[in-house]
This record gives structure tokens, C-alpha cells and sequence, in this order.
């Protein structure tokens, strides 16, 4: 069974280029109708200019597909929302939500200027954010909708020079996890990509044969699986070279101290059991470590 789009509209952000330029095309060689939204700035998110996203339509176009331009900055709620009306008033729905637009400041944390770290976050976070609550009413109304967030391996774990960009990447997991809970009776279902890809944010950083090893197209395959009609929800996908693997947010059993005077030294003498990983689950909200600390407290005490 082939995986197909016909019929499908999708919005692809910060697809003038790299990942989002090879998820547009993808999407459009599968049969979806596609959106490719790219600003068109520098990799610091300065300039901008509508040629980018325009160069990928004629791409698509040429290859028989059906594709719209918008250079819209995701940070710009209103024009987000012309976006979507744009989809809709060509095609007349809204299905798929790609959010990929992001843009890189990097420095060391002591030498970063604030003002680098707002763009960051404004940009990653806020923009998905615009993003999905610019086609969520549609989505809700057509009961059906796939969003795929791109998270990054610096936001779950970290790396130098990117506090900026982890914390815009990670803020967009924990977005995933409640709008695929708010989303699920919609038919709404929420995922987050984890891409390893050479592109323009890592230009000059690697030798020549990981480079090879890291093509953006190696990413494109997670993409599609949790686009389609059959996608997961609340899951983060890792993708690269040609490698795909899970991230999971656990939680471990843990132990119960109860509240008594000596529980801080009891806490530091005792911390390796807390977060000992055997026993670990995936809470299925948020709710479940309030849910196992009241259960521990009510079996320390013969509830």
C-alpha cells in the first residue's frame, strides 16, 4: 500500500528551502495540494524575499502537482491567518500542518544577547503556535488533521551554543503533547519530528562523507508517516541517515518519603532509586504524576 495524499491540503512553513523545500515536494509527488510557506530570509531570520517559496511551486508545478506560494512570517499572527484562508479559499480545506520554519542565533549562553533569545523563541514556538491556531477551527470543523511540530535533538538533550533554539524546540513537545489531547476527539492527532539533517543551518560543521550520510531526504520519510491518515499521535520521531528511532518524556516509579523533617537528606541519600529506570512509564497526560504520587501516599498510609 502505497501512501497517498490525493485529496489532501497541506501547509509546509519555511519550505523555500533545505527539509521544508523536500517536505513540500514530497508531499505534492504523493498527491497533496500544497502551501510552501518561506519568508525567504538568511538563516539568522533577517531579509526576506518570496522567491524561495515561488521557485519550489514551479518546481512542483512542473512535476504536475498543485502548489501555492506564501511568504508570510510566522511570527505574524494575521498573516498566518491569510495563509490558512488562502488554502481554503483554493482548495477548501486544510489537512496537514507541517511547522518547520525556524532559524538559528547561535552563542554561548553568557555571550547570547536577549533579544536573540526572544527572535528564537518567537520564531520556533510562537510561530508553530500562530500556525496551529490559525487551522485548528478548521481542522476541528472537518474532523480530521494532521500537525508533525520539528522538534530537535538540542531541545530534548541539549547542545552548546543553543539554548536559544533548545528551548524554542523542546517548548514545541510540550505544545504537541496537549493539542494532540485537545485534538483527539477531532480526529485531530499531533507528532513531533526529530530531524538529524545536513542543510543550510549546519553548513560547514561536518566532513564531507557524514554529509553525505545526512542528506535532508533521509528525514523526509518520518515526515510523511506521521502527515498521513494513519499517523501516530503524541509521538517523536528521530530520523536521520537513514536511521529512525523514538523519543519518549518517562517517568520513573520513584519512592515515597512522605514529609517529615529529614526528608531532604533522606532525598539526597536516596536520589539513584528516584530516578532508577526500571518500572518507567510514559504518562498518558500530565495528570499521571499527580495521580502516582496521591496512589504512594495512599498506600504509605493504608488508604
Amino acid at each position: 500500500m502505497a501512501m497517498d495524499f490525493q485529496g489532501r491540503v497541506a501547509i509546509v512553513t519555511g519550505a523555500g528551502g533545505g527539509l521544508g523545500r523536500l517536505h513540500a515536494l514530497a508531499l505534492a509527488r504523493r498527491g497533496a495540494k500544497v502551501v510552501v510557506n518561506d519568508l525567504g530570509g538568511a538563516v539568522d531570520g533577517s531579509g526576506g524575499s518570496a522567491t524561495a517559496a515561488q521557485q519550489v511551486v514551479d518546481e512542483i508545478r512542473a512535476a504536475g502537482g498543485e502548489a501555492i506560494a506564501n511568504a508570510a512570517s510566522v511570527t505574524d499572527f494575521e498573516a498566518v491567518q491569510a495563509m490558512v484562508k488562502q488554502a481554503i479559499t483554493a482548495w477548501g480545506r486544510v489537512d496537514i500542518l507541517v511547522n518547520n520554519a525556524g532559524i538559528l542565533r547561535d552563542k554561548s549562553f553568557a555571550k547570547m544577547d536577549m533579544a536573540d533569545f526572544r527572535l528564537v523563541v518567537d520564531v520556533h514556538l510562537m510561530g508553530a503556535a500562530n500556525c496551529c491556531k490559525a487551522v485548528w477551527p478548521y481542522m476541528q470543523e472537518q474532523n480530521y488533521g494532521r500537525i508533525v511540530m520539528t522538534t530537535s535533538s538540542t531541545g530534548l538533550y541539549g547542545n552548546f551554543g543553543q539554548a536559544n533554539y533548545g528551548a524554542a524546540k523542546l517548548a514545541q513537545v510540550g505544545l504537541m503533547q496537549t493539542l494532540a489531547i485537545e485534538g483527539a476527539k477531532h480526529n485531530i492527532r499531533v507528532n513531533a519530528l526529530a530531524p538529524t539533517a545536513a542543510t543550510r543551518m549546519t553548513a560547514g560543521l561536518l566532513p564531507e562523507p557524514v554529509l553525505e550520510a545526512l542528506k535532508p531526504e533521509a528525514v523526509v520519510p518520518a515526515m510523511l508517516v506521521l502527515a498521513h491518515e494513519s499517523a501516530p499521535t503524541r509521538t517523536i520521531v528521530c530520523a536521520g541517515a537513514g536511521g529512525f528511532e523514538a523519543a519518549h518524556i518517562t517517568m520513573t516509579e520513584g519512592i515515597y518519603l512522605g514529609m517529615g523533617e529529614t526528608v531532604p537528606e533522606e532525598l539526597a541519600a536516596r536520589l539513584a532509586e528516584v530516578t532508577a529506570s526500571e518500572g518507567q512509564q510514559v504518562p498518558a497526560s500530565g495528570a499521571v504524576q499527580g495521580q502516582v504520587e496521591v496512589g504512594k501516599a495512599m498506600k504509605a498510609h493504608g488508604h
